[in-house]
């Protein structure tokens, strides 16, 4: 079966199970009455989720596992020893910065100056960047992680590659994936007004003819990308009558295995081809951990949009003396929150090293869950993650978004691991080994 085929037998799955999923939901799930009672699940203990599985990796050559320890080796300037991804290794480079960490806080205190050099430091440079941007991988075509962009055009190629084999379902998608969204939806309702007459009055000429000239047909069909590919695998082909273009429709032409209602379907159920977000997991130290400055990516609006939102609204702040209600702070607040895409979460270990991931404002808690679950050696771990903003996050939190609970565009969430005593806590070691290997090099 082609990759086009099971495309729309997995939708076609996915709807059936929806619907089975409908109409059981109230009637609960059966059992013998001479069965004993299953427990009910504790509410105590946090549900545990399935883990996100980061994408595989190509291992590191000799050469570029080399050219990494040096990198991470020019991080520590006390010793001259090579820096390696040991788990002894990290960790005393984590507890090295934790100290310079510490008495660097206690010299900003006692000095104004030093508090004015580091904020310029941590300037809009693009060589601070927290990550290099927001990456995406596409199941259905290969495991590469791509930015949107390049999958876009990844997209469109293996689309126009399928086409000779599996045409009437292809030129669907391609309806929805290379052309805007209100043009496809047009087209697509055009395209089922059209073959919808077809069922129900095959034998009426009128409807097995399309007039190439037609304004309907030229303003909402015939130059949008696939459209045409749709009818010709519906049985019509291109003809001049009375010296104009027609599309005539023939049942003889249609594509085999294919035949109208289906095509009908697959219109009705085509979508553009999923993109998963990538996490793109990284690992810092503390010293690395202090750069927060997003790519432009994060954001819903253009770079000079987003200048010049914040020069009116330093301008309307500084006009307005009056005092603001909490309700025009709320809305203001909001305003601010709907202006990212995407949010960039760390969480600190007690060991002093953090795990960054990017998210979706409107993924949930429970999925931050997933992925700290996902990093971790022992998975089973119950722990905790308390945001530095909101405080502690509960069973009552995990079905709310980062954007519910205003952890974008960046948070930072300490991790605790429950029932284990805080001075142990800072000497284990919790994340993957492979992962120690994605330390970054400054």
């Amino acid at each position: 079966m082609s990759k086009i085929k099971k495309f729309f037998s997995r939708k076609k799955e996915e709807a059936a199970a929806f619907k089975l999923k409908l109409t059981g939901s109230s009637m609960g799930a059966g059992h013998k009455l001479n069965s004993t009672k299953p427990e009910a699940p504790s509410s105590s203990s946090r549900q545990k989720y399935e883990a996100y599985v980061p994408p595989k990796r190509n291992e590191l050559s000799n050469e570029a596992r080399t050219a990494a320890n040096a990198a991470l080796a020019r991080i520590d300037k006390k010793t001259s020893r090579e820096f390696n991804t040991s788990l002894s290794a990290v960790k005393a480079q984590a507890k090295r910065e934790l100290e310079a960490e510490r008495r660097q806080k206690e010299e900003a205190e006692a000095s104004a100056s030093t508090t004015t050099t580091s904020t310029t430091a941590s300037g809009g440079d693009n060589r601070n960047l927290a990550c290099e941007g927001v990456f995406f991988r596409c199941p259905m075509i290969s495991d590469e992680i791509l930015p949107k962009s390049a999958w876009k055009a990844r997209i469109k190629e293996f689309l126009y590659q399928q086409l000779e084999g599996d045409r009437g379902l292809t030129g669907c998608l391609i309806i929805h994936n290379c052309n805007v969204k209100e043009k496809a939806d047009e087209c697509i309702a055009t395209l089922l007004r059209y073959l919808e007459n077809l069922i129900k009055n095959p034998e009426e000429e009128k409807f097995c003819k399309i007039r190439m000239s037609n304004k309907i047909f030229s303003e909402k069909v015939r130059y949008v990308e696939g459209a045409l590919d749709v009818l010709q695998a519906a049985g019509f082909n291109e003809v001049k009558i009375d010296d104009e273009q027609f599309l005539l429709w023939t049942r003889e032409q249609t594509e085999q295995d294919l035949d109208l209602p289906t095509l009908v379907e697959a219109l009705k159920n085509s979508e553009t081809i999923p993109l998963e977000l990538d996490r793109n997991i990284k690992v810092l130290l503390p010293s690395q951990a202090r750069r927060v400055v997003l790519p432009d990516e994060f954001y819903r609006l253009a770079p000079e949009e987003i200048k010049k939102e914040q020069q009116l609204r330093s301008e309307a702040i500084a006009q307005s003396q009056m005092l603001r209600t909490k309700a025009m702070r709320e809305r203001e607040e909001h305003r601010n929150l709907r202006m990212y895409r995407y949010a960039l979460v760390r969480v600190k270990f007690p060991n002093g090293l953090f795990i960054q991931g990017t998210f979706n404002v409107y993924e949930k808690i429970a999925d931050v869950f997933e992925f700290v679950q996902s990093c971790l050696a022992d998975e089973s771990l119950d722990f905790s993650l308390v945001a530095t903003s909101e405080g502690k996050l509960g069973e009552e939190d995990l079905e709310k978004t980062l954007f519910d609970c205003k952890l974008i565009p960046n948070s930072l969430l300490l991790f605790s691991a429950n029932g284990v005593s805080a001075p142990v806590e800072a000497d284990l070691n919790y994340l993957k080994e492979d992962l120690l290997m994605l330390v970054q090099a400054m």
